[in-house]
């Protein structure tokens, strides 16, 4: 069938065969479908939208266009999260062990950082010898044998995704819903996990600004992995200021060690504990508030720290960094101040991503180099109130190159207002 005839269609406003999606979307894959039909296509979807069983078509065409990981031979009950994105989140690190430490299994496939977004591998790569470079035998192995394993991702797994996406970025039409929810619920269903939390979060940090569309997404997602035969349930959380504290590679490891000690900022720890709620009723008959109890549990007894150590010595880490982070890669800290008195009223995500970035804490490019000690605290949060000159953040900074423009960014997203300003809630709702 043409392309021609399919573009048509759905700019008419018209529902797509499953056969038409598949050949769409396969030919640009394989190079029969140019780039500006293609074009074309999301641009027309943007417009016209899919409904539910499109949607489900697109994201399952997507799914198989490459590698599927099956995840034979890993006993119990496989769990995934999935992070819509956001700054300072390094909720795999600490997630992972507290399922571990449940009796789930948790073979988790994360990737790297660009831009105003850290990366799970990044952060993991901050401890001396870890390795995210497993081999598809000692990967089951260690998942088997310790209940948690973190990995980089296969090269060859959804790369429809991979050029549809590239496409998207550049052709204005990233923000689909429909479009969105195929992109990560392909990349998702691709590996064979029993169960799946979704984190979806909401505000000036994420995809979703506001919370009627994140909950469009969130049921829509939710409604996918089920009809794919995943228990599947869906968080929403507010990310109009950075997740916790820290945000920089070895400043999260730190953090999540903190957290995982049961001694993490309170935001940051109701997060996990919401998710691992979540994902532990997935496979179980508790109640959301059972379930969290039985969380609470493992992060007091140190049962989730103990994950932790696990995990990183089967992945060939220096265990002597967790147990004493001061050895993780630092640099020199810079304080800066605030400059009048008031209240937090606003600390722009993107911005602080961004600034962390300048620092040298992230990619502006594929190639740029991490420096993994560099990054910031956030010592004030939204609500606080602020005198002038008290210290509102924590810039840990190579002092060999300017870092100057980085300051400035990061005190220009935080800004101060007379008036006294309430913090909105962390957790939004939950679909399922």
């Amino acid at each position: 069938m043409r392309a021609y005839d399919i573009i048509k269609k759905k700019r008419d406003g018209q529902k797509l065969t499953q056969e038409e999606i598949h050949s769409i979307v396969m030919g640009f894959v394989d190079g029969s479908v140019p780039d500006y039909q293609m074009s074309a296509f999301l641009m027309a979807v943007f417009f016209n939208s899919m409904d539910e069983e499109e949607t489900y078509w697109l994201t399952e065409c997507m799914r198989t266009s490459g590698d599927v990981i099956d995840l034979k031979g890993i006993e119990g009950f496989t769990v995934d999260k999935h992070s819509t994105g956001g700054v300072g989140d390094k909720t795999t690190l600490v997630l992972g062990p507290v399922l571990a430490a449940l009796g789930l299994k948790v073979a988790k496939m994360s990737g790297r950082g660009l831009g105003h977004t850290g990366g799970t591998i990044d952060k993991l790569e901050a401890i001396k010898g870890f390795s995210c470079e497993l081999s598809t035998e000692d990967f089951i192995k260690n998942v088997n044998k310790v209940g948690v394993v973190v990995v980089g991702q296969t090269g060859n797994l959804v790369p429809a995704d991979k050029k549809i996406y590239a496409l998207r970025d550049v052709t204005a039409t990233v923000d689909s819903i429909p479009l969105i929810a195929a992109s990560i619920m392909s990349k998702k269903l691709a590996v064979a996990n029993k169960g799946l939390v979704l984190d979806v979060k909401v505000g000036s940090g994420a995809f979703m600004k506001n919370l009627e569309d994140a909950k469009k997404l969130a049921e829509l997602m939710v409604k996918i992995g089920k009809q794919a035969g995943r228990k599947v349930t869906a968080v929403l959380t507010n990310m109009d200021e950075p997740l916790g504290e820290m945000i920089g590679n070895a400043c999260e490891v730190i953090e999540a060690i903190e957290t995982l000690k049961n001694k993490g900022p309170e935001s940051f720890t109701t997060l996990i504990k919401a998710l691992a709620a979540e994902a532990l009723a997935l496979n179980t008959n508790l109640s959301h508030e059972e379930a969290e109890k039985k969380v609470c549990e493992v992060l007091q007894n140190g049962k989730a720290y103990e994950k932790l150590l696990e995990m990183v010595k089967v992945q060939g880490g220096d265990t002597s960094m967790i147990e004493d982070y001061s050895k993780l890669p630092s640099a020199q800290s810079v304080d800066l101040k605030a400059d009048k008195d008031g209240y937090i009223s606003n600390i722009q995500c993107e911005e602080v991503g961004l600034a962390a970035m300048m620092l040298g804490a992230g990619r502006e490019t594929k190639d740029s180099v991490i420096d993994m000690g560099v990054g910031l605290k956030l010592v004030k949060h939204v609500g606080d109130k602020v005198s002038a000159g008290d210290v509102i953040a924590e810039l840990y900074v190579n002092t060999s190159k300017d870092n100057s423009k980085a300051i400035a960014r990061l005190k220009s997203a935080i800004e101060i207002v007379p008036e006294k300003v309430t913090a909105q809630k962390l957790i939004l709702g939950i679909v399922k």
